[in-house]
């Protein structure tokens, strides 16, 4: 048995359960006794017991039909809980939501939104993970979380995303580096070591790519760090130079911790994306979130 007992079907048992009179409970519905006989029949055609047992003198439930009242009534109740959640009336249902962010991105900007993330949506709990841009597609592809933040962009099809904050770079270096080792032209490259996620260089491209760029710089050495603020202690200390978000470097700049590397050259900018699955149903909700992350400044 494949389909499930009619809701209309429920309903008049219920109310021929209730009142063991099948002239009232027909009453009650707004059907003739007939009618009501005939949905009570159907229901137990469909689920293959009596219900009642019924003579001339009187009505009462078999021990099926007591069996199944409390089911009924709560099928009901059910049911009308979800007209209540269609139309809106119900309250935000509950969900879990877990949002996949790289690192540092996490502890300077999302964790400090999360405040308001919860009382905009009083029915989600908010869980973080943090990964590097890789995982996190992988892991919001294959469901083991249900979103990510990343300025990577896709190349999957089976993956979609919202558009949040553009994402600005800055070739930086510590100043007494500078000032002890200047990089001021291409050739000036062969004395510095350059620090950068991996080998295929998605840091230092922003600067290498964009007008007045050179792919002709060829540095001392390559230090590969796996996080973006890993990099960045590495260049404060002095240990390379290297290509960082400037929201995580504009307050070392302003405070001459860190200085701009050839400025005249303007790095190009990519996008901080809300990553979801193309088929996610719940594409609404995601829709509002990135509005939200939309409206919160980058720190």
């Amino acid at each position: 048995m494949n389909d499930l007992p009619d809701l209309d079907s429920l309903r008049c048992f219920v109310h021929a359960a209730r009142l063991l009179n099948f002239r009232a409970a027909a009453r009650a519905v707004g059907l003739t006794p007939a009618a009501l006989g005939q949905r009570i029949r159907k229901l137990e055609d469909h689920l293959e017991v009596q219900l009642f047992d019924r003579n001339t003198r009187r009505v009462v439930l078999t021990q099926a039909g007591l069996a199944l009242l409390p089911a009924a009534h709560d099928a009901l109740d059910a049911a009308k809980e979800c007209v209540r959640a269609a139309r809106g009336l119900a309250g935000p249902a509950p969900m879990d939501l877990m949002i996949g962010t790289r690192h540092e991105l996490g502890l300077s900007w999302v964790l400090p939104m999360l405040p308001k993330l919860r009382e905009s949506h009083p029915g989600l709990t908010f869980h973080l993970y943090f990964g590097s841009g890789p995982d996190l597609e992988l892991r919001v592809r294959s469901h083991q979380i249900d979103c990510a933040i990343s300025s990577r962009r896709l190349t999957d099809p089976k993956l979609d995303s919202f558009r949040i904050h553009p994402e600005h770079y800055a070739f930086v270096a510590s100043p007494k580096l500078l000032e002890d080792t200047p990089l001021n032209a291409i050739e000036d490259a062969r004395k510095h070591t350059l620090v950068d996620t991996h080998g295929e260089l998605p840091l230092f491209k922003y600067w290498r790519d964009a007008p007045g760029g050179s792919d002709s710089l060829s540095f001392k050495k390559l230090i590969r760090m796996g996080t973006i603020a890993a990099i960045r202690q590495l260049i404060v200390d002095g240990e390379g130079v290297g290509v960082l978000p400037l929201y995580l470097v504009e307050r070392d700049i302003e405070a001459g911790t860190l200085t701009r590397v050839m400025p005249q050259v303007e790095p190009s900018h990519d996008w901080f994306r809300l990553i979801i699955r193309a088929d996610d149903p719940r594409r609404a909700l995601f829709a509002d979130l990135a509005e939200a992350f939309q409206k919160e400044p980058l720190t």
